[in-house]
């Protein structure tokens, strides 16, 4: 080679790698995970940060160094025998690809990734710097923070098979209706079809997680998908496996999320999913989720400012058994003056049950204080709860410690019972597949496999059944309603959890509580069981039904979402014309539930609080679902002190125990504490309040309820009657009261022996 041709070559190595080593430079800026951090949660103005220019669109190109996105650890578990791809039809020229190499259906709650050599250099260099990649979070499609709008489709089959139903673990309703059907179906089965997302702004994509139609009926999923990105919408560029198109392994079977990651993270504003194959004798149907980093964007100052922040300092995270425990702890050495750990029993599996009470005098009841608690966790797959209670818990210690007016009172005047796992056993299984590939329903049982939220004796038919023979005397009250025996046997089908929740309530008179669970937004309030056994859905008031209302009502109307009218349905139901709340029963009939059991056999009004559409939403979600949560489940709280309370005493002073106070036009009476106080919940007005128990003459008030929070207070003295008098004299001396009858036949039988 010529000396001129040596210097030309050398010259264009030289540019080659300078250009290389400015595009590396600019990747690892864009690649900073603190920096991500930064622009999402930093409390610093806007305007008061320099941020970079917008990487331009190569989405042939990974975006850098990070982390790699890891689901939870599991324990491998043998894959299941693939199901056939469906052919292309006969009019296509080009059959879709085989599945590469390794590329076997996925296993529950594993992922799948390529093991292929890339066959480009370029590729392959990056590659090789690719050690650890980024962890980027889903985008959104199953909380809904992807609209419908940001969803299109090549075609669909009607309306309730949109793109906009094509989420992750959305559920079709019993009938499968035009407008909520459990995913996007593709109107044709060809190789032309394709559903997309559009991120709104640079995203760097990481991966897919795909399930199939969530159907009674039919079984209908795709088994191979290609996946194309683009910046414009129109220009696409399909992910590559060197030289060839990209073929991923879809589903299996319909309800199991399978994670597929990309090759290479690709930055765009648009993914799109083509399938390939699917089940054979079903159609293209699909539910997904994207995985996805948004990019800084400096020219959006409206997309920054609607960012969900928090300024409390919580420890934001998914905890598992053992890291509940150690928080706990840690928020009991913090606040040892109002908090105390105890456990209510125990799982099937050994686990210890938890809860943290938090009060001024941690450990007694307090006369005249009352109780409170809230439970999470019956479906140990329903996470949320879990974790907003342990928020909770973290919030009201450092509030406490804060002088927060409005804490301090709450706990100075309230005894608080928080139960965050009440099925640890099923919670482990959910955390064993993570937030994206668990599912919709693994977990959901104790390990029994016994749903504790209908496992409670059925109470309601007990009642109804008496009210319709209109038994006199009334064989069965209108409140504290005995359980039956059967269900107290050793062979009844009853969870240990489910006891040991029973056994918590008779101990502790709770006045209100509320139970966390998943799945929908909405407030339900009893009763959960219809009264015509003919009947899946009818509205069933309590008679207590205006007070229920308004509980209900005070925790969805300060929860961000609940009550906002733009907000798009879950699932199937819009709870909007009841503004987020639903009578349980006219919602969906269930026999023992929680609600009734605690409102017919104790004194406490129970309601169910469905906190967010996603069940398990990921870690980055979290602070978002505090912030739309953190008002409400303070304000519910202080409903307690709503109503009248007071004392039912003896002439004596002393406190009178299982008095019954009834409220004149409402059908449902409740008992005195141990101690003689009681709490009654009412809506403001004017009521007619009488105080009875064995042995004392019944006595009768006007009790006055105001619109100011706190509770009347309306208090009983009950005088002895004359029989009991007769009987505690007798008894102080040692003997029994004389029958009067027989008394009058032995003095006319002396008379007549006299007379005689």
């Amino acid at each position: 080679m010529s000396p001129l041709g040596t210097a030309a070559l050398a010259l264009a190595l030289v540019l080659l790698a300078v250009t290389l080593a400015g595009v590396g430079a600019q990747g690892t800026a864009l690649e900073d995970p603190g920096y991500y951090g930064q622009e999402i949660w930093s409390r610093e103005p806007y305007y008061t940060r320099q941020e970079p220019e917008p990487e331009p669109f190569s989405p042939l190109l990974p975006a850098g160094p990070g982390e790699k996105w890891e689901p939870r650890p599991q324990e491998p578990r043998p894959p299941k025998k693939a199901t056939n791809p469906k052919k292309a039809p006969k009019r296509e020229k080009s059959a879709p690809e085989p599945p590469l190499p390794g590329k076997n259906s996925n296993k529950k709650g594993m992922k799948t990734r390529s093991s292929e050599k890339a066959a480009s250099d370029d590729h392959h260099v990056r590659a090789a710097h690719e050690d650890v990649r980024e962890s980027c979070p889903p985008l959104g499609l199953e909380t809904l923070k992807i609209t419908d709008f940001q969803l299109h489709a090549s075609t669909a089959k009607r309306y309730g098979l949109g793109a906009h139903r094509g989420r992750l673990n959305i559920q079709a309703g019993i009938n499968e209706n035009d407008f909520y059907d459990g995913a996007w179906c593709a109107g044709r089965n060809d190789l032309h079809q394709w559903i997309e997302v559009d991120a709104r702004r640079l995203t760097r994509f990481t991966g897919v997680i795909t399930q199939g139609r969530n159907s009674l009926w039919l079984s209908d999923w795709v088994t191979s998908y290609k996946v194309m990105v683009s910046n414009d919408s129109h220009t696409w560029v399909t992910v590559k496996n060197g030289s060839g198109d990209m073929i991923f392994q879809g589903n299996s079977e319909k309800e199991i999320p399978v994670l597929n990651e990309l090759p290479v993270p690709m930055v765009a504003r648009y993914i799109r999913v083509n399938p390939q194959s699917w089940f054979d004798n079903g159609s293209i149907c699909m539910r997904m989720e994207i995985l996805g980093c948004p990019l800084p964007d400096p020219n959006n100052y409206y997309h920054r400012r609607n960012e969900m922040t928090t300024t409390d300092d919580l420890d934001f995270k998914h905890h598992n058994y053992k890291e509940m425990r150690q928080l706990m702890k840690v928020v009991n050495e913090m606040c040892p003056n109002i908090t105390r750990i105890y456990n209510i029993g125990k799982s099937h599996q050994g686990l210890k049950l938890y809860a943290v009470e938090i009060s001024d005098h941690p450990g007694e009841h307090e006369v005249g204080e009352p109780e409170f608690h809230y439970i999470a966790g019956a479906h140990g797959n329903e996470v949320l709860g879990r974790e907003l209670l342990l928020l909770l818990v973290q919030f009201l210690c450092q509030e406490y410690l804060a002088r927060n007016a409005r804490i301090v009172r709450l706990v100075e005047e309230t005894r608080i019972h928080i139960l965050p796992s009440l099925n640890p056993d099923g919670y482990e299984k959910a955390y064993e597949g993570g937030s994206e590939l668990g599912g919709w329903s693994l977990g959901r049982w104790t390990h029994d496999g016994i749903d504790i939220n209908n496992n409670f004796p059925d109470l309601n038919t007990l009642l109804w059944e008496a009210e319709d023979r209109q038994n006199i005397p009334r064989k069965v009250p209108n409140h504290y309603i005995a359980i039956p025996e059967w269900f107290l046997s050793e062979n009844a089908t009853v969870a240990a959890e489910t006891r040991a929740v029973i056994a918590w309530m008779e101990k502790i008179p709770f006045v209100l509580g509320g139970n966390l669970q998943g799945g929908e937004l909405v407030v339900a309030y009893p009763y959960d069981l219809v009264r015509s056994p003919w009947k899946t859905q009818e509205h069933t008031p309590t008679p207590d039904d205006h007070v229920f209302r308004w509980l209900a009502y005070s925790y969805a109307s300060t929860h961000r979402l609940m009550t906002d009218a733009r907000r798009r349905v879950c699932h199937t139901e819009d709870f909007q014309k009841e503004e987020g709340t639903v009578n349980g029963a006219s919602w969906h009939t269930v026999a023992g539930s929680l609600n009734d059991f605690s409102y017919l056999h104790t004194n406490c009004f129970e309601l169910s609080i469905y906190v967010g559409c996603d069940k398990y939403p990921h870690e980055s979600q979290l602070p978002e679902e505090w912030e739309n949560n953190r008002e409400s489940l303070i304000v519910f709280m202080e409903q307690v002190h709503r109503g009248i309370k007071g004392l039912v005493r003896d002439s004596y002073g002393k406190g009178i125990p299982n008095a019954v106070i009834s409220v004149e036009g409402v059908n449902h009476d409740i008992r005195t504490a141990n101690d003689g106080d009681y709490w009654r919940l009412l809506n403001p007005g004017e009521y007619v309040v009488t105080a009875k128990a064995e042995g004392f003459t019944a006595s009768t008030k006007n009790c006055m309820v105001g619109y100011d929070m706190g509770a009347t207070r309306c208090d009983f003295t009950l005088s002895k009657t004359n029989m009991a008098r007769i009987r505690e004299i007798m008894e102080k001396f040692g003997k029994q009261p004389v029958s009067l009858p027989a008394r009058r036949l032995k003095l006319r039988g002396r008379k007549r022996r006299q007379r005689g």
